[in-house]
């Protein structure tokens, strides 16, 4: 595929942001934001309580401390989507294991929602019914925290095609992709920030996210047949989407059912990653595979044998 303009211009747009976002986290600017975010709504959740916030912010204020953990946990987990975008030009397997980490994060901020609507101080009397999803939450987001260690332990990241040339091309076109990603995540922010001023009504937010991480997970699918045909590659980049849709179905299912769904997406990128790499050859290259041997001892040439 020739080298297109336009890939040369989303390639510079990528890097100078890629720099700028680097920049921001190596500076620890993204965690004093979460401190002063965090700082800032306990202070005016306390002052809400005490009746000395006038009107009408009054009104769009919470009354209970744990929405202010709720809220800043929510901020950290759109810098770790944005962070999921630029990580998906260094590899595509450590993205849909940086999508799994993001849901695992997100049960546990699903943790500190059940606390938030409950009367201050807590009592095991309010707290009867919260609890089992509590745990649910929390046991699910801790065993998918292991599977994303195993996940990223059985990655060889190796390239998807020999040419220098097609490799840089990949590299750029997934760049174009994750300005895609970025453009797409910044459209619903501000999409769900204006009605939620507008009519006070907040948008699923990470539900919408995840649906775009669907379609862009499958774009790059598409993207990569460009440069490789091989049945492993594509069945690899296809398991790993499916992955993402199991996600999002997570997402939207009940407590319990959330969790379990969202481990088997775990499961699903797991399973493909071993079976990829244990017959890496005989999936991306059968012609190549010199020799099997029959059920009688015999080298039989694999030619022979589709």
């Amino acid at each position: 595929m020739a080298h297109l303009p336009l890939f040369r211009a989303t390639d510079t747009l990528y890097d100078v942001l890629e720099t700028q976002w680097e920049r921001l986290t190596r500076q620890g600017v993204a965690g004093g934001f979460l401190i002063s975010i965090f700082t800032v709504m306990l202070l005016l959740i306390e002052a809400n309580r005490l009746g000395i916030v006038p009107e009408p912010f009054a009104l769009y204020l919470p009354v209970n401390h744990f929405h202010a953990v709720s809220i800043a946990f929510t901020a950290f987990l759109i810098f770790e989507v944005v962070g999921l975008a630029f990580g998906l030009v260094d590899s595509v397997a450590n993205a849909a294991g940086k999508q799994l980490e993001i849901f695992s994060l997100v049960l546990l901020r699903q943790s500190f929602i059940e606390l938030r609507d409950l009367d201050e101080p807590i009592s095991w009397t309010t707290l009867e019914g919260p609890v089992a999803f509590i745990l649910s939450d929390a046991t699910g987001a801790l065993i998918i925290f292991g599977l994303v260690g195993v996940f990223y332990a059985m990655q060889r990241h190796a390239p998807i095609t020999r040419s220098q040339a097609d490799q840089q091309q990949f590299l750029q076109a997934k760049k174009a992709v994750a300005l895609l990603l970025l453009a797409g995540i910044v459209v619903i922010g501000v999409t769900g920030l204006w009605r939620f001023v507008m009519d006070g009504i907040p948008i699923a937010f990470f539900d919408v996210v995840f649906t775009l991480f669907i379609f862009t997970d499958v774009l790059i699918v598409f993207v990569s047949l460009q440069y490789n045909l091989n049945y492993g590659v594509v069945f690899r980049n296809s398991g790993f989407a499916v992955s993402t849709v199991l996600i999002r179905l997570a997402l939207a299912g009940p407590p319990f059912l959330n969790a379990f769904v969202a481990i088997a997406a775990g499961g699903l990128a797991i399973g493909v990653t071993w079976i990829y790499n244990r017959f890496d050859d005989e999936l991306n290259h059968p012609s190549e595979v010199p020799k099997r041997y029959a059920s009688d001892g015999g080298a039989e040439d694999a030619a022979d044998h589709p």
